[in-house]
């Protein structure tokens, strides 16, 4: 997250958000790993994608070239 902040008291930033959610996702990932009957958890993380999703193609619509960083700060597919 400190990577893609644009100035030092950044949050609210989209290249921020999207590191947030990422790691919410991971997160909750290796939980359904374990819990694979957790159906509210698996609904949440689609949301979770989904949210990041749009949050990326925001990025991709105004910002090329921060898009494509984020993609690869993230290791993230396109």
């Amino acid at each position: 997250m400190e990577a893609l902040r644009l100035h030092p008291k950044d949050t609210g930033s989209a290249d921020v958000q999207i590191a947030l959610l990422t790691k919410r996702i991971l997160d909750l990932t290796a939980h359904l790993q374990t819990n694979k009957k957790d159906h509210a958890s698996r609904r949440g993380l689609l949301k979770l994608v989904a949210q990041r999703r749009s949050l990326l193609d925001y990025l991709k619509r105004t910002a090329n070239a921060r898009y494509l960083t984020v993609l690869e700060k993230l290791e993230l597919r396109k």
